[in-house]
């Protein structure tokens, strides 16, 4: 049987760390917790469950505190948790077992983190897999009878274990605040980052998000070491925020960026709004239908989805034609039942 470490960073969680650590704590061998500043009784409740417990001053860097209570841990295996996860029985069971069988050689088990469209921010999906166990020590092995390597990837396992995601709020406001520091002192986003950033935008941005936001993002677009899918993005978020401020010229001119290269769903949901807000309920409704049917969403499903097929709604109830409303919102409700998106 393996031996796991439960580490985990919190700040003012007074609320919800009982409920996280009463699901969790028997399976694991020890709980390592690092404080980032709690103002309330966080730290009192931790100490009811372990004794190493650090205060880690708050650097705007989550990898930093992440790292650091990584460092403090000495089991084989590391569970990293958040304060807002809880494991239901069914998956603590399903833990246990794990934790009796799981092969020396795997080092990253997978774990399906459920429960994520309930504060929309970077996700599209209510479940998908997250490395959540990590072997604390990678052993390096050769691999092949000719021409032998060091065996570089990770030997992962994606378990079946769901992880439940108890989020309390939503946390954009704080996330993005977070990204446009780190842009404004001169950090420049990595190709995983700069995504994570646009599509936190395109799902819980406000107008003053965007705004804010929108210089960091043309510079992206005239930076040469950018991909072309990564220059499409941008041009989804500088569009949008363009869109929303009235300035036509800019609007225009990165949605075309876009279409001369590949239109993609969130480039023509932005063309939809930018007809009805104009009240040319025909040319909107082209482009809506476009982001359904012709093209596909880069950065968030709703702009193929949901969001344009509201827009080709409301065009054809002010077209006057019911009808036609009717097919879309019955593609609506076929979308409710199969899920969110």
């Amino acid at each position: 049987m393996i031996t796991i470490s439960l580490c985990m960073i919190v700040k003012n969680e007074e609320k919800i760390l009982a409920r996280c650590l009463d699901s969790v704590a028997d399976l694991v061998d020890e709980i390592i917790i690092a404080d980032t500043g709690s103002s309330d009784a966080t730290k009192e409740i931790a100490g009811k469950y372990t004794e190493y417990i650090y205060d880690f001053p708050w650097e705007d860097d989550f990898s930093s505190a992440r790292n650091f209570v990584f460092s403090k841990a000495t089991k084989e295996y590391i569970y990293s948790a958040d304060a807002d996860e809880v494991l239901l029985p069914e998956n603590r069971e399903r833990f246990r077992l794990l934790k009796e069988m799981l092969l020396p050689e795997i080092e990253i088990v997978q774990m399906k983190y459920a429960n994520q469209l309930q504060y929309g921010t970077v996700y599209n999906f209510d479940e998908e897999y997250r490395p959540k166990l990590f072997k604390r020590k990678r052993d390096f092995v050769w691999e092949a009878p000719i021409h032998e390597t060091v065996r570089l990837e990770p030997v992962v396992y994606d378990s079946d274990i769901v992880i439940t995601h108890l989020q309390e709020e939503s946390h954009a406001k704080r996330d993005l605040a977070n990204f446009k520091r780190h842009c404004e002192l001169g950090y420049r986003l990595p190709k995983r980052l700069l995504d994570l950033y646009a599509r936190e935008l395109m799902l819980a941005g406000e107008e003053e998000d965007f705004l804010a936001a929108a210089g960091t993002f043309m510079e992206a677009t005239a930076d040469n070491g950018r991909d072309g899918e990564e220059m499409a993005q941008a041009c989804c978020v500088v569009a949008k925020a363009a869109r929303l401020a009235g300035d036509t010229v800019n609007f225009f001119k990165y949605t075309c960026k876009v279409i001369a290269q590949e239109a993609c769903s969130e480039i023509c949901c932005e063309m939809g709004h930018f007809y009805e807000e104009a009240s040319d309920w025909e040319e909107a409704a082209i482009w809506y239908y476009n982001a359904v049917y012709e093209t596909r969403p880069l950065l968030v499903l709703q702009a193929g989805g949901q969001e344009s097929l509201k827009g080709l709604i409301r065009c054809y109830e002010e077209l006057e034609c019911p009808e036609q409303a009717e097919i879309y919102r019955e593609e609506l409700e076929k979308l409710s039942v199969q899920g969110p998106v």
